[in-house]
């Protein structure tokens, strides 16, 4: 039976576009259709448009939002834009998905949140954290660390190289352009400048609080909310580092029998080609882990391994995939169902929110450690 084909809008046209959006649609052109594409660079609004054969380009992100076609929206501009475009959109009726993170500051997510309650055609918001919909997550991974009976330690690291060795060898041939507006940094610096007065209220802004909370929206949010919908909430955090452009956190949980453990959080970007992140848990008698590759380079697999001992006394290993397909891709047949079938969207605004609440966690208690008072 064929499927309801959603028109989209894309607001964004930089390297996650070209790299991972742009290509996974056409790729799901039984589900999606590309109607016009924005960016503040005509170059590469023009780029684009010739490389997938887009109807329509514009420098205007308002062309976007008001145009009568348009189904949904993808908010792929830089973090401090996510506000003002996706409530604009939602004022205007169109459905919208932003790249994580939702925002940088709870009060952002508290304007989108009441600015869904109010939109037009009751148009919802989806937000785009990629791994949690991985086959292999929601599969393998989640059913593994459901037989574990008391989690005694987890750890989440996200420690990788730099993104232009993998997008180099994505076959994308993503290109960047400097043909921009005057002013386009002038008002980039504003919403920023906005954003983290909000994130450190009545404190000063320093290079150092602003690259922890940029790294936390850009890096961080894939793990951090990967941690959230498996272990909740923590209850406390008793520990952060903040070496940039390396981070760390110890985190406080608690089993559902009152047994307390600890998550380790560690993330950084150096300068070795590699990617390792994964999330791993540990029990008394099985660990379950999950590696994730690059998603820049489509097809490689994210990969779930169970270590236990067998009644003989020797260690078992089992590796499950529980797919080939990739986390965008998953992720936007999700979004796809979501709209047209009426599901229930996993990755909220009200979800997402959540990571803002976990950042200010981590923020208190930095303060803490550097004896300042919030």
């Amino acid at each position: 039976m064929s499927k309801t084909v959603l028109r989209v809008g894309i607001i964004g046209a930089g390297e996650v576009a070209q790299v991972i959006h742009l290509p996974t649609l056409q790729l799901l052109n039984h589900l999606y259709k590309i109607a016009i594409v924005c960016d503040i660079s005509q170059q590469a609004v023009d780029f684009c448009k010739a490389r997938h054969r887009i109807p329509e380009g514009t420098t205007d992100p308002y062309a976007v939002i008001n145009h009568s076609s348009v189904d949904v929206i993808l908010n792929l501009t830089s973090d401090e834009f996510h506000e003002t475009y996706t409530i604009a959109a939602l004022e205007a009726g169109k459905n919208v998905m932003i790249e994580k993170p939702l925002t940088l500051s709870l009060q952002s997510a508290e304007r989108i949140i009441e600015a869904e309650k109010k939109a037009k055609n009751e148009a919802r918001v989806f937000v785009g954290y990629m791994r949690r919909y991985a086959p292999s997550f929601v599969g393998a991974f989640k059913r593994e660390v459901a037989s574990i009976d008391r989690i005694l330690y987890a750890r989440s690291r996200d420690i990788v190289g730099p993104n232009t060795y993998f997008v180099g060898q994505s076959g994308t041939s993503a290109q960047k352009f400097s043909d921009l507006p005057p002013n386009s940094g002038t008002q980039r610096t504003q919403l920023l400048g906005g954003l983290l007065q909000e994130a450190f209220p009545g404190q000063e802004v320093t290079d150092e609080r602003r690259d922890f909370c940029r790294f936390l929206g850009s890096l961080g949010s894939h793990d951090l909310s990967l941690m959230r919908e498996l272990l909740g909430f923590p209850e406390s955090a008793c520990g952060v580092s903040v070496n940039e452009p390396f981070y760390t956190a110890t985190f406080n949980y608690r089993n559902s029998d009152g047994h307390a453990f600890a998550v380790t959080y560690e993330s950084g970007i150096d300068n070795v080609p590699r990617f390792d992140a994964h999330l791993a848990v540990y029990g008394r008698n099985k660990t379950v882990s999950i590696q994730y590759d690059t998603p820049y380079i489509k097809g490689l697999p994210i990969t779930v391994t169970v270590d236990e001992k067998n009644a003989d006394g020797e260690v078992v290993q089992t590796r499950y995939l529980s797919s080939y397909e990739d986390a965008y891709t998953a992720e936007l047949k999700e979004l796809h169902a979501c709209l047209t079938e009426g599901g229930t969207i996993k990755t909220t605004a009200e979800d997402a929110r959540e990571d803002l609440r976990l950042f200010r966690l981590m923020f208190e208690q930095w303060d803490r450690q550097q004896g300042v008072a919030r």
